[in-house]
């Protein structure tokens, strides 16, 4: 579970707003959701690491859980941008998400393991596909279906990721559509 801060409208720095700017166009051009985020996973990239992009409030993470911080939800619910604190071995569900999304990493390391979902007779199971290391300044973006993942900071030291959801996250309270508790079988 994670805890969430109340959203910022504005952008509480210059950069941060400079990004939600680049967003709000790249979004406004109506593609769908493979292309658009590959786009906004361009305009994010050259933020990652800037000193100036976030406020110290936006690192701070939680000692059982890793942290959540609404910077930015659009009015019209076309995207919203937040920034998760990962503590060392804290990691997420295994899930899926209600839109596309892009993360960067900002900090440190963020570790994925990706799924397909296999059926499987009467049951099903998620099978591995990849697993992927993405270190500071690296991007990645997907769009459901089949963006069936868990993320952890596999790294000594804190994380700081941002991701930025064609939703309003600060509406919905997460990103995730659905949690799998399945079993995990070979490839």
């Amino acid at each position: 579970m994670t805890s969430v801060t109340a959203p910022a409208y504005s952008a509480p720095t210059v950069r941060l707003a400079r990004l939600v700017h680049e967003v709000r166009e790249t979004v406004g051009r109506g593609l769908p959701p493979g292309p658009t985020a590959r786009l906004v996973g361009e305009r994010l990239a050259p933020h990652l690491g800037a000193p100036d992009l976030l406020l110290d409030r936006h690192t701070e993470g939680a000692p059982d859980h890793y942290r959540q911080h609404v910077l930015h939800a659009e009015d019209d619910g076309s995207f919203s941008i937040v920034a998760l604190v990962w503590l060392p071995g804290q990691r997420t569900a295994i899930h899926d998400h209600v839109s596309w999304c892009v993360t960067g990493v900002h900090q440190g390391e963020e570790h994925e393991r990706r799924f397909r979902l296999v059926p499987d007779g009467a049951a099903s199971r998620l099978v591995p596909t990849q697993e992927v290391v993405n270190a500071q300044g690296e991007v990645c973006g997907f769009a459901p279906p089949g963006d069936i993942h868990e993320v952890w900071n596999g790294g000594a030291g804190m994380a700081v990721s941002l991701h930025i959801y064609g939703a309003d996250i600060s509406r919905l309270g997460t990103s995730v559509r659905r949690i799998y508790r399945l079993p995990v079988g070979e490839r």
